[in-house]
Parts: C-alpha cells; sequence; structure tokens
C-alpha cells in the first residue's frame, strides 16, 4: 500500500485519477517534492519524491515508478536468500533509482546484503535520495552514489573494489536512445560469477519494440536472457514475453502488465 500527500490535480491524474477516468493504470505514483509511504510489515518506509535540476527534467527521475514498486512487492524475484546462502558478502546495485524504493525496501529487509543505490549525477536528485536513505535507517547497509550510465564505476564498488553480485533497475529501459549507456553500465558492474545476476522491471508504455530492441543489443553484448515473462501489474496472471503483442494492444492493455527480465553473463 502507497500513499501520496498531494491534492495537485495533475498529481490525482497521474496516480489513479487516469485508472478512474479511463481504465488507465498510473506509469508514476508520486510527483516532485511530494511524501511516498510503503507499508512494510516490520515499518514504514517513507521516501521523499527527488527533483531535479532542469536541465534533466528529460530523465523522468523525479517519480516513483510503478514497476519501482512492483520490484519492492516482489523481491522473491531476486533470489537474495539462494545468494546469502553461498556464504560471503553479497552486494546490491541499484540503477535508476529515483527515490530508492526497492533499495531502501531490500536494505530493511535483507541487513546482511550490501545495497548500493545510485542514479545520475544531479544534486538535488541525489541529495534526496541520500535523505531517504538516512531517514529510513539503513545507511549500515545502503548508500547513495551518483552515477551516470556508462562512466568510471568505481565509486560505487566498497573499498575492496569488487563488483555486484545483484544489479536491479525499474523503467530504465523506455528510451532506447539510453540502452548503449544502460547495458555499458551493465557489464561495468556485474561481478563476472555464474552465479551473478540482472533483474529488470519495465512497464510498457514505450511499446513492446523498444524492450525488444534492448533484449537485441544486450544479446550482442554478451548476456544471455534467462527469464522473460509478463507480470500482471496488479494481478496474478503470467505469461511468456512477446513482442507479437504489439499488433492490435492498446494502451490500456500495455499498462496493466510488467516486464521482468533477467540476465547473466554469457
Amino acid at each position: 500500500m502507497s500513499l501520496v500527500d498531494s491534492e495537485d490535480p495533475e498529481d490525482i491524474l497521474s496516480d489513479g485519477g487516469l485508472e478512474t477516468l479511463y481504465d488507465l493504470k498510473p506509469i508514476t505514483l508520486a510527483s516532485a517534492g511530494s511524501l511516498f509511504v510503503y507499508d512494510l510489515a516490520e515499518a514504514k518506509v517513507t521516501l521523499r519524491t527527488p527533483n531535479t535540476q532542469a536541465a534533466n527534467w528529460s530523465l523522468h527521475a523525479s517519480s516513483v515508478w510503478a514497476a519501482s514498486r512492483f520490484l519492492a512487492d516482489n523481491l522473491d524475484y531476486l533470489d537474495l536468500p539462494a545468494h546469502l546462502g553461498r556464504g560471503g558478502s553479497v552486494k546490491l546495485l541499484e540503477l535508476g533509482a529515483a527515490a530508492g524504493l526497492p533499495s531502501i525496501v531490500i536494505a530493511r529487509r535483507y541487513p546482511a546484503v550490501s545495497v548500493v543505490v545510485s542514479d545520475y549525477p544531479d544534486e538535488e536528485l541525489i541529495r534526496t535520495l541520500t535523505e531517504n536513505v538516512d531517514k529510513n535507517v539503513v545507511s549500515a547497509n545502503c548508500r547513495a552514489v551518483a552515477y551516470g550510465w556508462g562512466s568510471d564505476p568505481s565509486e560505487l564498488f566498497l573499498p575492496n573494489g569488487e563488483k555486484f553480485d545483484v544489479v536491479a533497475a525499474s523503467d530504465c529501459l523506455w528510451n532506447p536512445e539510453f540502452h548503449g549507456l544502460f547495458i555499458e553500465a551493465l557489464q561495468l558492474t556485474l561481478k563476472a560469477s555464474p552465479h551473478s545476476r540482472i533483474h529488470l522491471f519495465a512497464g510498457l508504455h514505450t511499446g513492446r519494440y523498444t524492450i525488444q530492441a534492448f533484449l537485441t543489443a544486450v544479446s550482442a553484448a554478451g548476456f544471455d536472457l534467462e527469464t522473460a515473462v509478463e507480470r500482471e501489474m496488479n494481478g496474478v496472471r503470467q505469461r511468456s514475453w512477446s513482442v507479437d503483442r504489439a499488433e492490435g494492444e492498446d494502451e490500456s492493455e500495455r499498462r496493466r502488465w510488467i516486464v521482468y527480465l533477467c540476465l547473466r553473463w554469457r
């Protein structure tokens, strides 16, 4: 369950209003500067939705995306107990985190996992992300880091310089112009291990061909696709990924589904 403290008409449309008026599932759940509250069984996670400098508005980082809440609701996809069961430390990176919802929930539920929550090096964005980590009392195993995809990732790594066992991202595939940089970030940050995994959660709001273009590019970059499924956003239905559903699929239907992709090194 999540709550937003704004009553602005634009926020109503971006959250529940579109669903009420037009049967359209919301893509984003909060607007810049608003509070977002996520209920955990043990405690609430309260986040300030970040704003960005005007030059970075096109990144659309000033939102809590529906896909990020889906990940927070469905941490089983990450299979973290299996990683922990192998012994040693487990390191997880979230790319394009915005308000940081999944990372903060993960840090709360899995204190033995070392979490790095990252987004574009925008001063306002990173300041809010850091405050969200601190206010939710997870700084012991979670830290916010500014990171531009494809750049030197050394600031992300812990002092031992090891890469990440798990890399996760929510709604980072919507713009094909960023696919190259995003894939480079995956290459630079995922540990070269048979057990390391990338977990991606994406809405269909820019269409199926955008996601298929990413799958083609990421395969060429040396990754194998382990899982590709579509899960109903607020339901239990699940089906295999198919780009062919693009024909005749309207916006209302697209918004009902989240695509889950699991990748590993080839």
